[in-house]
């Protein structure tokens, strides 16, 4: 398989007031196309401001990033905003939705911020909506929906651009038990349909519905290895 990320002794250290903070420090990997992966580790391990750099929400201080075979180190950062527009696609645990505005508007935006696309294409966004059950709630306003449809409605505006990769960042992480599987549910079936995914959490058993994982503490990998005993997010299962 081709690798679509592989970094090299990746490092970030944050500056305040002359006091230097490492919080990345000099780590290695690649992910194939296709792979899920989640990256766990407890609070201040690391593990957000390595997604951010990979997702080009913020640059390394240190190492080397290749992003589907091309060194970024150099990419201004007009040049990093057309990858992330065009190339990743992202769900937060705080959804981030505009919140006076439909679910069909929602999904669409990454669609208008897109240079090369002249139209919207209706059945793109409604492509993306289907996928995650959602599109019965097109014209509904964003705060009308309960926790778990709106981050169905992210995932499906992560996805509407065919991105190359979705980060999520702890998706479950303001969900209730049964929202929480449906949202791992839809990341699982994404994924054996292609997509690449990369899970960021602190917990364990959400970590467990991937394929590989990458564990971090204090900044660096701990351990690295596939996941022999996956779980599959079931209609009957209780995310902890």
């Amino acid at each position: 398989m081709e690798n679509l990320i592989r970094i090299k002794n990746l490092s970030k250290t944050y500056e305040n007031d002359e006091v230097l903070t490492p919080a990345v420090k000099g780590v290695s990997f690649a992910i194939e196309k296709g792979e899920f992966v989640s990256i766990m580790g407890p609070s201040g391990s690391g593990k957000s401001t390595l997604m951010q750099i990979l997702g080009f929400l913020d640059r390394p201080t240190g190492g080397e990033y290749f992003f589907e075979g091309t060194d970024t180190q150099n990419f201004s950062d007009d040049e990093l905003a057309t990858i992330r527009n065009e190339k990743i696609g992202f769900v937060f645990q705080t959804f981030n939705l505009l919140p006076k505005t439909t679910v069909f508007e929602n999904v669409e935006l990454p669609l208008m911020y897109d240079p090369h696309i002249s139209k919207i294409n209706e059945k793109e966004v409604l492509a993306a909506l289907q996928s995650v059950g959602m599109d019965h709630r097109k014209d509904y306003f964003s705060n009308q929906l309960s926790g778990g449809e709106r981050q169905r409605v992210a995932i499906a505006r992560a996805l509407v651009n065919n991105p190359s990769v979705i980060f999520a960042d702890e998706p479950t992480g303001n969900l209730d038990s049964k929202s929480g599987t449906q949202v791992m549910k839809i990341l699982q079936k994404l994924n054996d349909a292609g997509n690449t995914i990369v899970l960021v959490t602190h917990e364990t058993f959400t970590a467990e519905h991937g394929k590989r994982m990458i564990q971090m503490k204090d900044g660096e990998i701990v351990s690295d290895a596939p996941i022999l005993n996956r779980r599959f997010a079931t209609d009957g299962e209780l995310l902890k």
